[in-house]
């Protein structure tokens, strides 16, 4: 299992880990300190952060407080390198639009957590309130006794939780669990 996630640009003020020196949003609703060892244990295992300075890093992987943009053109070539070098049956990807664009996982083992909002019984996406919602989503995979190994199990996972749907790969499309915002 590999989960992709964005960084942060909220910080911490000291190099540290990057598990704690990203503070956003996203990383608060994962609440890295109140993990039991085994959930870390598989973090440090199956998380990979997409960083725009540092590349493809792991949550224990120390790193200094930065401000910088991706540069997708940059970047492509060192994190495709890394990300492919990773043998795992399902990648769960909470990356952001900015940050999907530096690497495209292989459609048929690929779920991308899309997060939306119900107004007036209509489906609608949401942007910065998503990052708490994919924070809380990995942190019910990591708590998890076993690896995720299908999307069907992650939907089993986050359904026990979240209003949520699951839509096949295309072909030329990853699989798409879409999850309903509290």
């Amino acid at each position: 299992m590999l989960i992709l996630l964005p960084p942060s640009e909220k910080k911490a003020a000291t190099p540290g880990p990057a598990i704690t020196t990203y503070t956003g949003v996203l990383y608060a609703a994962l609440g890295w300190a109140t993990l039991p060892a085994a959930a870390r244990k598989r973090a440090q295992k199956s998380i990979t952060i997409i960083s725009a300075k540092y590349g493809a890093i792991r949550p224990l992987d120390h790193i200094e407080p930065y401000k910088e943009k991706i540069n997708n053109s940059t970047m492509r070539a060192p994190i495709t390198k890394e990300l492919e070098a990773i043998a795992a049956g399902l990648i769960i990807d909470c990356r952001s639009s900015t940050y999907q664009g530096v690497w495209t996982p292989p459609f048929d083992i690929t779920v991308e957590i899309k997060v939306m909002t119900r107004v007036n019984g209509v489906k609608k996406v949401i942007t910065h309130m998503s990052k708490k919602t994919r924070g809380e989503v990995v942190r019910l995979i990591l708590l998890q006794s076993s690896e995720v190994k299908t999307p069907g199990d992650l939907l089993e996972i986050i359904s026990a939780e979240y209003e949520c749907e699951l839509f096949d790969s295309t072909g030329k499309e990853p699989w798409v669990l879409e999850v309903i915002a509290h």
